[in-house]
């Protein structure tokens, strides 16, 4: 016994390697959530300790569809997965860490919360909500015990237990969830398409915060549903025409006449300060984030990256692909600790932070080429004319000695020399120096090939401006050849010249 005791918590160790173990936060029917600290990036993450000898076939099934549902949602709104570890013994799922706790337990300890706090509770949980549907996942469990709050109290949704993914044309049928916040249709055992129930939850969210109580309550259980089927609740005189109109709305028996999410964000009491990040909706869905994901990096995570020893060009195959290693989770944690917003009085002159994960404004772009394996893109959008759009690129380039030739219309083929290979680079091309060349003065590409092969700083690249709707104009920019983290350089030097 002492020995598979033993073996347990050596393997334990092995997968947990890159993390620091602390406190245990909490303990459920299959294992223990734990305090721990990334030891690259310092970030403090919860892990989910799941026991293998206590989950039976039906249970492994529930948590595997948990799993893949989160892998599928990112939004500033719902709690981030980071990675999943596994042993013969236990599963290790790493999420992001919510300092504060539970909007149940916040809502216990304030009791009623003031009109203008409970809006903006109520807009980022319609958001995250939104954002599921999105993506086509149904919560089915949405409750202040499942709302969790980050150090600076904005709410991100949690547990997804009972959440399912949802398929056009097939109804769900399964009742399920926290019968206080559970829909007439779903306690009555109908057929329903999976977001109107999760608004009805969040109807009564709003109204549990705002009253400090909940809308339908009874220790009977039959008495219980035949409150929610009827939809009869107390309307305190403290709430305000709007929130009242909102709520009864959403608490409408009738599924087909409920208001719906879009709905809601039309409502003048949802739009009261609406933060522009939310107002700006909406946010991608879940196969335009695993593009997204793939194609935008933050060169200066990947600068702090490459100081930890880190091959960038590993990272950024390694994010391409969509690869769950040490490689992929450091990036999104050093992002996260990065860049991570505040997010709980925003004004409406914010910039959105969307489910790209909050990057800041040292971002790039990139993608693969056709050409082969390993080359990479980076491109921007212009609404000048072609003309003048190629006129400022080529300034641009040329303050930062970049050399090209043209192969085409509005197409360059360019050469860059990081600056200790620059005057040499300058003196093998024939270029004098202080004369700016024109689009086809660079010399032969033999003689580029030359250099590229001679000298390890130089980066090969080509640009292509093309049309990409309306008056709407996309330079692409792609590496030929070259270290990709001098091309990251280059292309970072580019856009801080042209913004």
């Amino acid at each position: 016994m002492d020995k598979r005791k033993s073996s347990r918590s050596s393997s334990s160790r092995n997968a947990l390697s890159n993390y620091i173990v602390g406190k245990t936060l909490g303990v459920g029917g299959f294992g223990k959530v734990k305090l721990a600290t990334h030891i690259l990036t310092g970030l403090k993450v919860a892990v989910k300790i799941l026991d293998r000898q206590l989950i039976n076939d039906s249970a492994a099934a529930k948590v595997k569809r948990e799993i893949n549902i989160m892998r599928l949602l990112v939004h500033p709104h719902v709690v981030r997965l980071y990675e999943i570890k596994e042993t013969e013994s236990h599963i290790y799922v790493v999420m992001e860490y919510m300092k504060c706790g539970e909007l149940f337990d916040y809502i216990t300890q304030k009791g009623r919360i003031h009109e203008d706090e409970a809006r903006h509770f109520f807009q980022q949980i319609i958001s995250g909500v939104e954002h599921c549907h999105r993506c086509k996942i149904v919560h089915r469990d949405l409750k202040p015990e499942n709302l969790l709050l980050d150090a600076k109290l904005n709410v991100k949704i949690a547990d997804f237990g009972l959440g399912n993914i949802m398929c056009d044309g097939h109804f769900l049928k399964t009742s399920c969830g926290t019968p206080n916040y559970a829909a007439p249709e779903v306690i009555s055992e109908r057929l329903y398409a999976g977001p109107e129930v999760d608004v009805w939850s969040c109807g009564v969210i709003l109204y549990a915060i705002l009253c400090g109580r909940l809308p339908f309550d009874d220790d009977n259980f039959p008495a219980l549903y035949r409150r929610i089927k009827n939809g009869n609740y107390p309307i305190p005189g403290h709430l305000s025409s709007g929130a009242n109109d909102l709520i009864s709305k959403i608490l409408v028996t009738d599924p087909v006449s409920r208001i719906s999410i879009p709905e809601i964000r039309q409502h003048s009491w949802f739009n009261v300060q609406l933060p522009n990040y939310i107002s700006l909706n909406p946010y991608t869905t879940a196969s335009e984030i695993s593009e997204i994901e793939k194609t935008k990096v933050d060169e200066n995570v990947l600068k702090e990256m490459a100081k930890n020893g880190f091959d960038i060009r590993v990272v950024i195959e390694s994010l391409y692909n969509n690869a769950q290693n040490e490689a992929t989770v450091s990036y999104y944690m050093l992002l996260h600790s990065r860049c991570k917003p505040d997010m709980r009085h925003q004004s409406n002159d914010l910039i959105q932070p969307s489910a790209d994960d909050y990057t800041d404004n040292h971002e790039v772009y990139l993608r693969p080429c056709s050409s082969g394996e390993g080359n990479w893109a980076l491109g921007f959008k212009s609404q000048s004319t072609p003309h003048n759009t190629m006129l400022e690129v080529l300034r641009t380039f040329h303050s930062l000695n970049v050399q090209w030739k043209r192969i085409g219309p509005f197409n360059m083929k360019c050469i860059w020399l990081s600056p200790g290979c620059a005057y040499l680079g300058a003196r093998l091309n024939g270029c004098v120096s202080g004369t700016q060349p024109g689009p086809n003065q660079i010399c032969s590409s033999s003689t580029a090939a030359g250099i590229s092969l001679r000298f390890r700083d130089t980066v090969k690249f080509e640009i292509q401006l093309y049309r990409a709707s309306g008056e709407l104009y996309v330079l692409d920019i792609q590496r030929l050849s070259g270290p990709p983290f001098l091309f990251l350089e280059i292309c970072g030097a580019f856009l801080a010249l042209s913004t």
